[in-house]
């Protein structure tokens, strides 16, 4: 704008009528949004990163010193080069002619990585736990979630089936980090400072999801809900988005001189196929009540666009009633199309029942005549009320899905009226119905059924706001319920509600879902003072133990498998609703939690990273069975899921191992030559992909994250 400004100067003194008409435009043109979103894309988002050694190039901050409780010095330094002999390092402030220099204790140092910085990610496995045999694995991951989900590029791109998030809702408070460093309450720019952290996350989770069938679904309050719509609308072009409204606070939330909030929103954004899936709940009203346990009986006669006589002849015809009673006599045959109704010929003693509506239009039926009468006999097809005035009844039946429902069990028969039509109810929790967008279930309370189970299974940790189980459970059940090996990721996974969700349907079902957890191991703003007056640090060991996802997340799904308490003790309480059992039961199910590494490409390259590189293998082999954590000795191993080949000379005892392997999905290979990868490609089994390591690796993450939001 500056530039222009200066143009439009210059024009005005060589030309001052050409000067004005260019300034009159321009302050036009400025004046004008474009359709869509507008907000300043704040770069760049920088992320502590605590664990990781610091080398040679890196960006760093110095840690204030032990004791104090400022943040202290919050410029980016680089690296000119380590002393590791002295335990100090030589920083260079850059970006300024004359540099600032100084040297500083490793110890006292901190990395920083940047929005846009390349990574090449890693894993380290800080533990698992393990009761579901050889069922899949979920996976909790600790690290920053950008990175976290540009590291899922590689092993689960197009492969996720839900993503469920509920990210911070920007209100100002100071929770968990991304509400405490980076977004504060007085900032100005704090809207699209939040909605540059969500654009930059969104676009990455669309690169993961299946795009030909899948769901997004985010929750988010009233502080947000507008934007997020509109950046939904702008990064998912293609799906078909919704928004539901869900009480979760019964009792209400307190707002001065306003409403008292009770609810949130919740987005669902459809990719391709995805649809919602029925249940026993509409999810507004009591499914109890005994309206909405009924069998609904539809209209037989048609009705709306495309309904008129005229369309299908043979579905214009007579149904015969006594005159006198009203009951059922017989059902007629079809009129000719140009045949008037005055010339039906009634059999004795009987009235015509016709597909009129209310203003005389000539309609049609929705079953032939055939049908109607298999279905008047088999007690599918009934006959309303008489009308006073008219002396008619309106036909009535089943349609196919009830009836099949009906076969399968889930209709109960009472019993048949006096013409023979099936007296039905259905079965309790059998019937099912499409969820309003109006959500009110007293097991969406997030005090009740978020925090009190949270406390149950931690005792004595605190979190704010952790969802509901049961919410988040409803919410996945729409779209994965007939899925029983879905994969779901949570990138905002806080106290670890999704995965303990998902664990709760496979208990249902006997399902295999997976979840991917991701969480950072920031400690909460409250206990940052008390820590650094203790003279601790960030990446100190009492410091990080209080981080979310070593204090909260790992803990909550751990003693929601065991069925116990970090101290051991069993958890205490039942689960309610759906499936009613003792929490101390726990689930048959596998869970390892990892911490994000950052790895340099030539230890990739040659192999000395191959440790932390091997979870990752793992991972896009579907994260089930054994791992192979170590360079196999043999030149080649094979595990239930993958296999790895690093000596080419041993090609033909690894494909021989990779045949009688059943459960093989994919085949790592490492080699710089790309014709030998594809030879030994073409002669693995049908249904295994072949993965050229490293090149896969190293070149999926040199594009990847070196990319700009537009």
């Amino acid at each position: 704008m500056s530039r222009l400004t200066d143009l439009i100067r210059k024009a005005k003194a060589d030309d001052p009528q050409l000067g004005a008409d260019l300034e009159r435009e321009f302050r036009a043109l400025s004046s004008r949004l474009s359709f869509g979103l507008n907000f300043e894309r704040h770069k760049p988002e920088a992320v502590e990163l605590p664990n990781r050694p610091v080398r040679k190039g890196d960006k760093v901050r110095v840690l204030p010193p032990r004791g104090t409780t400022t943040k202290g010095d919050q410029r980016l330094w680089q690296v000119k080069a380590t002393r590791k002999g002295k335990n100090e390092a030589d920083l260079v402030l850059p970006g300024i002619e004359e540099a600032e220099t100084q040297t500083v204790a490793l110890d006292d140092l901190i990395v920083v990585a940047e929005f846009g910085d390349t990574i090449y990610p890693g894993l380290t496995s800080t533990g698992k736990v393990s009761r579901g045999k050889d069922k899949p694995w979920h996976t909790v991951i600790n690290g920053e979630n950008y990175h976290v989900l540009k590291a899922l590029t590689w092993t689960h791109r197009g492969k996720v089936d839900a993503i469920y998030i509920d990210p911070p809702y920007n209100t100002g408070a100071k929770d968990w980090k991304y509400n405490n460093d980076y977004v504060e309450g007085e900032d100005l720019y704090r809207h699209s400072k939040w909605l540059a952290m969500m654009e930059r996350r969104l676009l990455v989770a669309k690169e993961l999801l299946n795009p030909a069938d899948s769901v997004l679904i985010v929750t988010i309050d009233e502080k947000e809900y507008l934007r997020l719509g509109m950046l939904l609308e702008q990064l998912y072009p293609e799906a078909d988005i919704q928004m539901i409204s869900s009480v979760i606070f019964p009792s209400g939330s307190s707002r001065a001189g306003r409403f008292s909030r009770s609810d949130e929103y919740i987005y669902f954004c459809f990719i391709g196929s995805a649809s919602v899936k029925h249940w026993n709940s509409d999810m507004l009203r009591d499914a109890s009540k005994s309206k909405l346990q009924s069998v609904r009986w539809n209209g037989l006669i048609r009705n709306g666009e495309g309904s008129l006589r005229g369309r299908i002849p043979s579905l214009f015809y007579p149904i015969f009633i006594d005159t006198e009673t009203g009951e059922f006599h017989s059902v007629g045959e079809p009129l000719h199309p140009k045949a008037s109704k005055s010339s039906i010929i009634a059999p004795e003693g009987t009235i015509p029942v016709l597909p009129i509506d209310g203003s005389g239009r000539e309609l049609m039926w929705r079953l032939h005549p055939p049908t109607l009468r298999d279905y008047l006999k088999k007690g599918y097809a009934r006959l309303g009320r008489r009308d006073e005035k008219t002396g008619l009844r309106s036909p009535q039946y089943l349609q196919k899905g009830t009836i099949e429902k009906l076969n399968a069990g889930a209709i109960d028969i009472l019993g048949k009226d006096s013409e023979g039509a099936l007296i039905l109810k259905y079965k309790e929790g059998s019937k099912t119905f499409a969820p309003l967008t109006c959500w009110n279930r007293v097991s969406h309370s997030a005090a009740e059924h978020g925090s009190s189970i949270l406390k149950t299974l931690i005792p004595g940790r605190k979190f704010p706001y952790p969802k509901s189980l049961y919410a988040v459970e409803d919410a996945l059940r729409f779209f994965i319920r007939d899925h029983k090996k879905a994969l779901v990721l949570d990138f905002f996974s806080g106290s670890g509600t999704t995965a303990h969700a998902v664990m709760r349907l496979n208990k249902q079902d006997g399902g295999e879902r997976q979840c991917i957890s991701v969480t950072n191991n920031e400690v909460a703003a409250g206990e940052q003072k008390a820590l650094r007056e203790q003279n601790l640090r960030p990446g100190d060991p009492d410091w990080e133990r209080y981080g979310i996802c070593d204090y909260i997340t790992k803990p909550r799904v751990e003693a929601a498998i065991t069925g116990k308490t970090p101290e051991g003790k069993p958890i205490k309480g039942d689960y309610k609703f759906t499936d009613e059992f003792p929490m101390t039961d726990g689930f048959e199910e596998n869970a390892e939690f990892f911490t994000l590494t950052y790895e340099t490409p030539l230890a990739v390259s040659y192999q000395t990273a191959f440790a932390r590189i091997a979870p990752l293998l793992w991972l896009r082999a579907g994260s089930m069975g054994t791992r192979i954590d170590k360079l196999p000795s043999e030149g080649w191993d094979v595990a239930e899921t993958y296999g790895l080949l690093i000596e080419l000379d041993r090609a033909t005892d690894f494909l021989k191992a990779v045949r009688k392997a059943e459960k093989l999905r994919v085949a790592y290979i490492v080699t710089d030559d790309e014709r030998r990868f594809q030879s030994l490609a073409r002669r693995l089994p049908e249904g295994v992909e072949a993965i050229r390591l490293y090149e896969s690796y190293l070149t999926n993450f040199a594009f990847a994250n070196g990319d700009e939001t537009p």
